[in-house]
């Protein structure tokens, strides 16, 4: 059994991935920036383990630290860090980009991944012992046009799990980076400001992903045995060969 924190938990790939852990009989911190869905999740999920919700921004610095230095003591040894809250607004080339879309990418991408590991590695190296799993994406391998900053943002976190390995693999500490290809999720419907056709439009005529089939693989890796680090996976479903390509029916 392990204590695992999931940032972003209360819906898509991070609520699967909770409901996966759960299910499995570990310990789990659920994180999100709405009180009313974190305990709906949290009273759902009861029945299976013990959870403790947490609620934060994790945009917000001052929110992660007071958050997580709010844990009981029976709950700050963290085994495994899933580190997948995150963000994509708009879908405009640079030179209409608004503003407030790159700040809000930049700080939940990247800054927000960095203030909650800040918060947890240095427990996890007094124990030399952990595994933190960073969600990024297809679009870190392959720059598109009007996706500049959302690219740049998941480039950013491949960046950052590299370095992480690099800093803490004598500790113990097991670093795994994920890329998502095309995943049905609200994802789409964020970026497009709520807009459901265009969000539709993204998953019409073929298969896409599904959050479950992102959980099923960060459960393998988390649940490698203690000598085995999957470092990296790239996850597409079967009708993309890019992150621009895919094949519609």
């Amino acid at each position: 059994m392990k204590t695992i924190l999931i940032t972003g938990a209360t819906s898509g790939i991070g609520k699967s991935t909770t409901e996966l852990f759960a299910k499995q009989g570990n310990r789990i911190i659920i994180c999100g920036r709405r009180t009313d869905i974190l305990e709906s999740l949290k009273s759902e999920l009861s029945q299976f383990t013990e959870i403790f919700s947490l609620m934060f921004d994790v945009r917000n610095l001052d929110e992660v630290e007071a958050a997580i230095n709010s844990l009981p003591e029976e709950w700050k040894d963290i085994d495994v860090l899933i580190n997948n809250a995150g963000n994509a607004h708009g879908l405009d080339p640079l030179s209409e980009g608004k503003t407030d879309d790159w700040d809000s990418m930049i700080e939940g991408n990247v800054k927000g991944l960095l203030y909650v590991s800040k918060m947890i590695i240095p427990r996890m190296k007094t124990k030399n012992l952990g595994h933190i799993i960073n969600i990024s994406s297809v679009a870190a391998r392959q720059t598109y046009a009007n996706g500049v900053v959302y690219c740049a943002t998941k480039k950013a976190v491949d960046v950052i799990s590299e370095g992480m390995r690099l800093e803490l693999t004598e500790f113990g500490i097991k670093i795994t980076n994920i890329q998502p290809g095309a995943v049905e999720t609200d994802f789409s419907l964020v970026r497009f400001k709520g807009d459901n056709e265009k969000a539709a439009n993204v998953y019409a005529g073929y298969e896409p992903l599904k959050a479950e089939d992102i959980a099923d693989a960060i459960a393998y890796c988390v649940n490698a045995p203690k000598h085995v680090t999957i470092s990296d996976m790239t996850i597409y479903p079967s009708a993309q060969s890019e992150p621009r390509t895919i094949y519609r029916k």
